[in-house]
């Protein structure tokens, strides 16, 4: 059954999710810099690079919040958040065609690829007429 809302709900869902997991995914990264290199060699020679990263993809998840709070209002930055999913997605895709990467690397842009396809689905079935009814 399709609701007037129902759009709105699955918004909040979408976001509300993809915020919990950006968190928990993200914030570990902190305290795993010297990890990273030695998982997955040669060790991070960046550190500036890799703590912006993970402060901007946190900063990120927060965003995901706000929108999940009120997908309506915040309709408009859903364009942004899938673009932010899919910079990460295309970017290891190129390394990937270019050999810069493993297949095994490139998994870690599955959940970025499937988020990206849920934040377009929200963002479409939440049509801006919604505004007018959540009043």
């Amino acid at each position: 059954m399709h609701g007037p809302f129902e759009g709105v709900r699955f918004a909040r869902w979408v976001f509300g999710v993809a915020s919990v997991w950006g968190v928990l995914v993200l914030t570990p990264m902190y305290w795993t810099f010297d990890l990273t290199g030695k998982l997955s060699p040669p060790p991070v020679n960046h550190p500036e690079y890799y703590y912006g990263f993970v402060g901007v993809a946190l900063a990120w998840q927060f965003a995901f919040f706000v929108i999940a709070r009120d997908p309506v209002r915040f309709r408009p930055l859903m364009i942004p958040a899938i673009f932010e999913k899919l910079s990460f997605v295309v970017a290891i895709a190129v390394l990937l065609a270019q050999k810069r990467v493993s297949v095994v690397q490139s998994l870690g842009a599955g959940p970025d690829a499937i988020l990206a396809v849920l934040f377009s689905l929200a963002f479409f079935k939440l049509r801006p007429r919604d505004a007018e009814r959540s009043a």
